[in-house]
């Protein structure tokens, strides 16, 4: 049996597949995240603004009616 000195253990073959799954795991997460996020729509400012003035005649007009 050889015996090693500190210096001279390594991870070897396992630790660098163990390494390289975890690195192509974050990948396919990354692009699977950016997917998800270009499929989402935010509304212009205009159209924000539009939405948001709609709601405050509403709220005026609930609150006349009571």
């Amino acid at each position: 049996m050889t015996v090693l000195a500190a210096g001279d253990v390594s991870p070897g073959l396992l630790g660098f597949v163990v390494v390289a799954l975890m690195g192509f795991a974050l990948y396919i997460l990354i692009k699977s995240m950016n997917k998800q996020m270009s499929k989402i729509q935010v509304p212009h400012e205009s159209e924000a603004e539009d939405t948001a003035g709609k709601a405050d005649d509403k709220a005026l007009a609930d609150k006349k009616a009571d």
